[in-house]
């Protein structure tokens, strides 16, 4: 029996209401969301970074 994965859950901070927020909250907000795109390039570098490296031992 074929299970399908269950869907990734929602970040809160994406597609919510933001019509009530302040300008210092939506201002934190760009922060958070800023310090995320950060941690997620380091992330893909270090990913990349791998990859690079098992391909040149591999490569002949």
């Amino acid at each position: 029996m074929d299970e399908e994965p269950l869907p990734k859950p929602r970040d809160p901070l994406v597609a919510q209401d933001i019509s009530r927020l302040s300008e210092d909250e939506i201002a934190h907000r760009i922060d958070q969301l800023k310090a995320e795109i950060a941690r997620l390039e380091t992330a893909l570098e270090a990913k990349r970074a791998s990859r690079a490296a098992a391909a040149a031992a591999f490569k002949f």
